[in-house]
């Protein structure tokens, strides 16, 4: 984001935050992802809203008119402080309300003090999505119906997961704003680790780490990092001794496997 739509988003935040100190979280949530939709889905109402030359005092005027009786009150302050500020571009007003969407669903987790489930369970379900084909098809495909493949995922996980867990997985599909599943899951736990003010590590091993090997693997990378780190363990039997960490863009190879792959290359060189 520009300076424009970054300090736009600091002055919602302080809203933001103050609304869900008493709002119920999980209604803010859900309201916050519809006023998403509209917005996506109206082009005239959107660019009404994030018109830089018109008065905040308007577009919060307007945009409280349409929402109020629709939504709470504390949704209707967030978004009515959001339209109100100066937007680089119409995108980052929308992205903006779907981030704090997704912040305030993990908040009722981090109040329900599961905030380390909810994120595991993302993970964990983006996972076997990626391993099953049909299931990934299913619910990939751009033609499908959204209710469907929400009320697929919701079927998958219903009884399995906390409800913050099966109302993001429900949200990636029924709005996934032209990304794939598993990069609306991965955006959603980049938010939970920023609102923590974390970094997730995923660690592929071919076998489980012991306690021990799990605590001093997060504590190096917290020293390199300089902040914590959470780890996500995926088990893959093709690795041949070793890890494989990766942090964002980062990749931290020490498998046998790529070491034997250099070597190989170095031979055919």
């Amino acid at each position: 984001m520009r300076g424009s739509s970054r300090a736009a988003v600091a002055e919602g935040r302080q809203s933001f935050e103050t609304a869900l100190m008493s709002g119920d979280p999980a209604v803010v949530a859900d309201e916050l992802f519809a006023v998403t939709a509209l917005l996506d889905d109206n082009a005239t109402l959107r660019r009404g809203v994030a018109d830089p030359s018109r008065e905040g005092k308007d577009k919060a005027d307007l945009i409280t008119r349409l929402l109020h009786g629709k939504v709470s009150n504390e949704t209707v302050g967030i978004v009515a402080v959001l339209v109100a500020q100066r937007w680089a571009q119409e995108r980052d007003l929308t992205d903006t309300l779907e981030r704090f969407a997704v912040e305030a669903c993990l908040k009722g987790a981090e109040d329900a003090g599961a905030i380390d489930q909810v994120e595991d369970e993302l993970f964990r379900f983006e996972r076997v999505v990626a391993g099953n084909p049909e299931l990934r098809d299913a619910i990939g495909n751009r033609s499908g119906d959204a209710a469907g493949k929400a009320d697929l995922v919701g079927g998958l996980l219903q009884g399995k997961a906390r409800p913050e867990t099966v109302r993001l997985a429900r949200q990636a599909v029924l709005a996934p704003r032209g990304r794939r599943f598993d990069r609306t899951l991965e955006e959603y736990l980049d938010i939970a680790a920023e609102r923590r003010q974390q970094l997730t590590a995923v660690v592929t091993t071919a076998v489980d780490l012991t306690q021990e090997q799990h605590a001093r693997l997060a504590g190096a990378l917290q020293q390199i990092y300089s902040k914590p780190v959470q780890l996500q363990i995926v088990h893959d039997e093709d690795v041949i001794g070793g890890i494989r960490v990766q942090i964002g863009d980062e990749v931290v190879d020490g498998t046998v496997l790529r070491r034997l792959d250099e070597a190989k290359r170095h031979l055919a060189g």
